[in-house]
């Protein structure tokens, strides 16, 4: 017969039992939920950087970045190419070790006319003002190194130009030779401003680096008088820019870093004309 004290005790037995099996399986489901936590904020983790590593996170504008996370952003749609398809034909591989003599007459007045795609764009060449340019102009348009050469260059914002005179269409082309710069003191550029029409020679931001790529400006843009301005586009041909322009640029190329116009822009013919 089990006397009142050993019933007391096995009583006291099973309720410390009980109570051990109770933290044993609250533990076993804590490290079961804490498993489960761990291998979500993994997967959190994982596919967060992927997404970073592949620019969806990336960005300057976090109030942007946000609502692209929260709804697909659809496909922009890119405007309608407002210009026509190139001439038959090729931009040469023309190339020439130094700057070509000197044959236009410094004292006359020459125009270049740029047929392209999108319309005619005509220039009052700044003869005496920057005399090699225009002349190496004249050389260049004369060889045909023009034809068929694509602007490989529309910028959108800060400045407002259309580049073009690359053969290669990368924007690391050239005739072979440099030009000395000119005109830097040209009296329209007031304040650090080539103005709206302006032709100017691109170059490598050093001294007397200019070679056949030039850009034409659609806009007032803010740039230091580092770059030759040798034309002014006419009225009409600012018209044909606007047009290029409104058409917009592409996103830009990673190898190249160019931002190429939408507008298909493709000079088929460049003449020089003394008037």
């Amino acid at each position: 017969m089990v006397s009142q004290e050993q019933r007391r005790r096995q009583l006291a037995r099973e309720k410390f039992l009980r109570q051990q099996q109770r933290r044993t399986n609250a533990r076993r489901k804590a490290r079961v939920r804490n498993s489960v936590i761990a291998s979500v904020l993994g997967v959190i983790v994982i596919g967060s950087v992927a997404l970073y590593t592949t620019d969806v996170l990336k960005g300057d504008n976090k109030k942007s970045n946000t609502a692209a996370d929260v709804t697909p952003s659809a496909t922009p749609s890119k405007a309608a190419d407002p210009c026509a398809k190139p001439a038959a034909g090729s931009a040469q591989k023309l190339s020439w070790k130094k700057e070509p003599a000197t044959t236009i007459d410094a004292s006359a007045k020459y125009t270049m006319k740029l047929a392209t795609t999108c319309g005619d764009i005509d220039i009052d060449l700044k003869t005496a003002a920057a005399p090699h340019t225009v002349n190496s102009f004249d050389f260049l348009a004369g060889k045909g190194f023009f034809d068929h050469t694509k602007c490989h260059r529309l910028t959108t914002t800060g400045i407002y130009v259309l580049q073009c005179g690359d053969p290669q269409g990368t924007g690391m082309g050239g005739p072979g030779y440099t030009l000395p710069d000119e005109n830097l003191k040209d009296k329209s550029l007031k304040g650090n401003t080539y103005p709206a029409g302006t032709v100017a020679m691109a170059n490598t931001g050093q001294k007397h680096t200019g070679g056949s790529q030039f850009f034409l400006v659609y806009k007032d843009s803010p740039l230091p008088p580092q770059y030759t301005p040798f034309g002014t586009v006419s009225d009409a041909g600012m018209k044909v820019l606007q047009k290029i322009a409104a058409a917009g640029a592409q996103p830009a190329d990673p190898s190249t870093g160019n931002t190429a116009p939408n507008a298909t822009v493709v000079i088929n013919k460049a003449t020089v004309t003394k008037s």
